[in-house]
């Protein structure tokens, strides 16, 4: 071979060497890159070519599809999509996913690479790709009780009920809500929906998720935590003993008296009585007494300070450190900056239900394939441990006193024991706002167990500030739940 032709050889075998590692370096060192660039559109076009699989309650799907024009084949569909958007999340042509939508994408397109085996095999059968299942741990007719009574209500809100003994979540409820399938195409009419919900057009910011991402003062009912932080530091050793608490009580540090609501019998009072008729003046100064670190350590032990996964993510709960005796006393009657997500209400009391121990709340049992093989399930797994079993059955028998004869009678239910706790809790500057309706509480089954747990908040900004409480506003959706769950079980 002449030189000429020599170098024209060499030249065109080094163009297809570079051919050769440039096609390698796109499809095994880029190929995730490009696969999830946003102006790939041919990866969007497959992942809308075939039905998703379902998020599935109670055994049947609150999800669907429908056929649309265009390149993409299909969208999602709900069930009665503003009762369950606060679980399942959305999925959308135009504005992504989220939620269980997003967390679980793999399994519910069929992409995951657990599916891996059975995609070869659909593909050299010729069988076109299924997506698999998210089964969660939702109870539907606690889920309706919840999402109805908040929209009875007509006000922002939000509702957490819990399975004690597993961490299940059992309901997640937040209004206002929207329905998913409206925002679920791509064509104009989603866009015109998408734009109505965004917050800047909707001060009432539907789309939030309250239950998980907004934080509250969680009130009186975080005295539930300071009554565990007595107990549990011996700074008392029963329900029935008095307190050390003058009235007036004067915060440590100031001048100031640390008032109650109303004219209580609060001077030297039990913890029992104290939490039946929610003084400020002695729990505050139980938690003056014990101190910010122990208060800290208390409130962590019930998940405070951290945030929770459920797989969803929620917002970490608030308390401090370094603070002022003073500012210890008004966080330790949940108010100064003490904040909570209902989510992590919902986890107080389930813990006190569960004699003293908190178990990791989670909301999917399992994922399935598309012949509803089990790919993964969800073991209970114990968190943390807030109470002694001999403090957590006193605590059961305070906040049962307040079911029975205090601020939250309007949770009792008949022939079933129902431990509770009010909060109305201030907010604005100098109070200036409506407070927060709170209401926590568990109810017991026959066996002494208690099967669920639950949190609600109201925020009415429209009812008179004199008509609004946890007993009033709260504790009837939270006892609407609780049946809904009793029921379901007989």
């Amino acid at each position: 071979m002449n030189k000429p032709l020599r170098r024209i050889a060499i030249f065109c075998g080094l163009l297809v060497l570079t051919l050769l590692i440039r096609d390698n370096w796109l499809q095994y060192v880029q190929a995730d890159e490009l696969k999830e660039d946003e102006h790939n559109r041919r990866v969007a076009i497959e992942r809308y070519a075939s039905p998703r699989g379902d998020i599935i309650v109670d055994g049947n799907a609150i999800t669907g599809h429908a056929t649309t024009e265009g390149d993409f084949k299909y969208k999602r569909t709900y069930k009665d999509g503003a009762m369950w958007a606060p679980v399942t999340g959305y999925v959308s042509q135009a504005y992504g996913a989220t939620q269980i939508e997003a967390i679980n994408d793999g399994i519910l397109t069929g992409n995951d690479d657990r599916l891996f085996f059975r995609n070869t095999l659909d593909m050299i059968t010729g069988k076109k790709r299924e997506g698999g299942n998210v089964v969660t741990t939702l109870n539907g007719a606690a889920q309706k009780a919840a999402y109805d009574g908040l929209k009875k209500q007509g006000a922002k809100g939000a509702v957490v009920a819990l399975e004690p003994s597993t961490g299940k979540i059992l309901s997640m409820a937040s209004y206002p809500s929207y329905d998913p399938t409206s925002i679920a195409g791509g064509d104009d009419a989603a866009g015109e929906a998408w734009t109505k919900l965004q917050k800047k057009n909707d001060p009432d910011d539907p789309m939030l998720n309250r239950a998980l991402r907004e934080v509250y003062p969680p009130g009186s009912t975080f005295k539930v935590v300071t009554a565990a932080a007595a107990l549990e530091n011996d700074l008392y050793g029963s329900a029935d003993e008095k307190t050390d608490s003058p009235l007036p009580w004067t915060m440590p540090g100031t001048t100031t008296e640390l008032p109650n609501e109303g004219d209580l019998p609060c001077k030297d009072a039990t913890l029992r009585e104290a939490l039946r008729v929610s003084c400020n003046t002695v729990f505050g100064k139980v938690g003056s007494d014990l101190g910010n670190e122990k208060m800290l350590e208390e409130a962590k032990k019930f998940g405070f300070t951290e945030e929770q996964f459920v797989p969803v993510r929620s917002s970490a709960s608030v308390f401090s450190e370094d603070m002022a005796p003073s500012e210890v006393a008004q966080s330790s009657i949940g108010q100064f900056n003490t904040a909570a997500s209902p989510l992590q209400m919902a986890m107080v009391a389930s813990a006190v239900a569960n004699n003293g121990t908190l178990m990791k709340p989670y909301m999917v049992d399992e994922l399935q394939a598309p012949n509803l093989d089990t790919i993964e399930k969800t073991d209970p797994e114990e968190m943390s441990k807030p109470l002694s079993a001999d403090n957590a059955q006193i605590l059961q028998s305070m906040m049962e006193t307040v079911v029975e004869d205090g601020t939250g009678t309007n949770a009792q239910i008949d022939g079933v024991k129902v431990g509770g706790k009010t909060g109305t809790a201030q907010h604005g500057v100098d109070n200036s706002e409506n407070p927060y309706a709170w209401f926590l509480s568990y109810a017991k089954g026959d066996d002494g167990g208690a099967p669920v747990a639950v949190a609600v908040v109201i925020e009415d900004e429209n009812a008179g500030r004199d008509d609004i409480s946890g007993g009033g506003l709260a504790a009837p959706i939270a006892k609407n739940v609780m049946e809904a769950v009793i029921d379901s079980k007989k």
